[in-house]
Parts: C-alpha cells; structure tokens; sequence
C-alpha cells in the first residue's frame, strides 16, 4: 500500500463486536480472564491496549518497519531509549539537538555514569573521531532543532554498522511522510507525535519504532516497566488525525517552501535556514533522503530586540513553544525550548538571540505571507 492508505487502514480494522470502523477507545485499565491462565492476549492497561496496539501498527508501518511503541510524550519515547544502556556507555549526539533532550542527557543521565559527546553529526569525519571504544550510540537529529542541519542518513547507518553502534534519529521535523530513517539503515527511529504526526496541538505524544526483534524486545520491556504508556483516548485523537498526515504535509511543506524563498529577497532577514533552499549546506543530502523539506524555517535577524519586535508583532503566527500543528507559530529558540543549552554552546552552532523559528502551519498562503511580511516592516 502507499502513504495515504497505510495512514487511514495500517493496524486498523473494523471492530469485531459491532464492526465500528473508526478503531474504538478501549478506556480500561484491566481485563477479564475467563478461566484461570487463560486470557485473550490482554492483561493490564499499562502492558497493552487496543487502541494503543492499533497506533502502534500504523506508525511502524508508516516508518516501514516491524514494530512501534507508543509513549505519554516525545521526552518518555528518548528517555527509554536512553535507557538501553548503561553506566559507563558513550553517546554521541547532534550538537544542535532539542534542549529538553539535551538537558535529559546533561542534568539527568549524567549522573547515572553515561558519557556523552556533542558533534556536528551533518559532517561524519566528525562522528568517526567522536568514537570511543565505550561508544554505544549514535544520535541524530535531522533536521536538527532549529538550525536544520542535514545528517546523511546512509553515512551514519555505515558508520553504526562498521563499528558496531547502535544508531537512533529523532524524525520529528519530516514525520514519516517525508523521511524514513530506517530505509536507510538506521536501528531506531522516534517522534514526539505531539508534532506533526498529531499535528493538531490538542495531545502530547511520543513513539519509537524498529525492525531488530532484540531490540523490540527490550524496547517493549522498558515501555511496561517504566510505564510511561499514552492514554486510549490520546491514542484514539493521533489515529485520527494520522488519516490526514499526507495532506498536511504537503501544505506544510508547499508553504513553507514559499515563505523561505521570499524570505530570501528580504534585505531584514540577516540568513534564513530551510534545507529546500539552494543555499542550505546541506541541500544536496537533503533532497537525496527526504521527499520533501517540512515545515519548520529559521531566521536570524539579528538580534533579540528585532526578534522580538517581529514576534510581537505578527497576528496569524501565534508565539508558542510546540511545532507541527495546523497552526502557524513562532518560537525564539533561545530563550523559549533551547533555553535549557548553555549560550556558548548555542552561539557555537549559530543559535544567535536573534533566531526564530517558524512552524509553518496549513493556512492560506497569501495570509501567512501578508502576516510576516507586515511585522518585518
């Protein structure tokens, strides 16, 4: 099946007892057995759920592989991750990653002994040096979180493959619709399916999928003992809107395509960064992995009195800290979701006070360019 059919039937069938066509919510916390030892293939709420195994299926359709797992949030979905290793282990990661990962890694799990090394996972030389013999995972971003380097997925597979590290991309910025990690020989691929695979700003949400049964069986293990699952009915709302995946998308990306080119021309924009873009460095690797560039546009102007200025005064875009909704929205990385990264480190990578991060919602084009375009002025 293509895209668009996958997201409206992949692990959804008609309800057995009534043949409902919309997967039900399956609002419980415990089953009935109806003899002892004998079950249906459900215990406990936390372990399993119908509506969660159904949302499961189709995202690990939707990111071509074998098995998902669903989370109460993006942070939940990298934090078990995080917890496939162990005291002593070495991590590298995307040095421009999302600061709630970030400070995860830094204020918490370095106080549980792992180690971990912040690179610009868009150049693989720098991965490869990164190497210690104690590294045991790879961690990229890409399209990183707000900069949108590029990583070559395939160079970052070999590089796991021929040194025996695991390798794990956050896909949030492309959804599944524009980018499939695994495709390319990545182990695991996550989400905040808060972003765009929800896309509706009403549910926080988080997912993991993989091909390996070792790892899914480990996955699966941490999911129940940790316990950190989704509710039914936040299942139920991102299967929902799951169905739709494919149309927004292409309106994220057609409108943020547009915005990013007239952006080009506009002598108050200092840089803009949007891998669809000729300029971008890494254009080239981008338009080799992704079928399409997202919705997500940075811009510096500046500094913070000018990114503050123009956030203040746009009326459509709405100053939030999220992404991937219907809903156009401006963010100031610095002080808003990457406050948690030192200034230095931010500077390093060109998170200037003066950056902004679009989220490029659905709405008419002509209005969203009208709104930027009065607040630069």
């Amino acid at each position: 099946m293509k895209f668009a059919t996958k997201a409206i039937h992949a692990g959804q069938h008609p309800e057995e007892v009534t043949g409902a066509v919309t997967t039900p919510i399956f609002q419980t916390s415990t089953y009935s057995n109806s003899k002892l030892g004998e079950s249906k293939g459900f215990d406990y709420g936390r372990t399993i759920n119908p509506t969660r195994s159904a949302l499961e299926s189709c995202l690990a359709e939707l990111e071509n592989g074998k098995h998902g797992f669903c989370f109460s949030s993006g942070m939940a979905a990298v934090h078990t991750v995080i917890n496939l290793f162990r005291k002593g282990d070495h991590i590298i990661c995307s040095d421009n990653v999302y600061g709630g990962t970030y400070r995860l890694y830094e204020q918490i799990m370095r106080n549980y002994g792992l180690d971990f090394t912040y690179v610009d996972t868009s150049d693989s030389e720098l991965i490869e040096k990164a190497i210690k013999p104690n590294t045991k995972l790879i961690y990229v971003e890409t399209p990183t979180n707000p900069m949108l380097g590029i990583s070559d997925l395939e160079a970052v597979s070999k590089i796991g493959k021929v040194n025996n590290i695991m390798t794990c991309v956050d896909n949030t910025f492309m959804s599944p619709y524009l980018q499939n990690p695994l495709d390319f020989g990545i182990d695991i691929v996550l989400h905040s399916t808060t972003k765009y695979i929800n896309g509706h700003c009403d549910v926080i949400g988080g997912c993991i999928v993989t091909s390996d049964e070792a790892l899914a069986d480990r996955i699966k293990f941490l999911q129940n003992s940790i316990g950190s699952v989704p509710a039914p009915f936040d299942c139920f709302l991102i299967l929902r809107s799951i169905k739709t995946l494919s149309l927004r998308m292409k309106t994220h990306n057609d409108n943020a395509f547009a915005i990013a080119s007239r952006l080009l021309t506009n002598k108050k924009v200092i840089k803009v960064f949007y891998p669809g873009l000729e300029s971008h460095p890494q254009h080239k690797v981008a338009k080799k992995q992704m079928r399409g560039y997202g919705g997500i546009i940075s811009i510096d102007l500046g500094n913070y009195e000018n990114a503050k200025k123009f956030c203040d005064s746009l009326k459509i875009f709405q100053i939030a800290e999220s992404l991937g909704g219907v809903e156009s929205l401006v963010c100031h990385p610095p002080s808003m979701t990457h406050g948690s990264i030192p200034k230095a480190m931010r500077e390093e990578i060109g998170l200037t006070d003066g950056l902004i991060r679009l989220s490029v919602g659905i709405e008419d084009i002509e209005d969203l360019l009208e709104d930027i375009n009065n607040a630069l002025k």
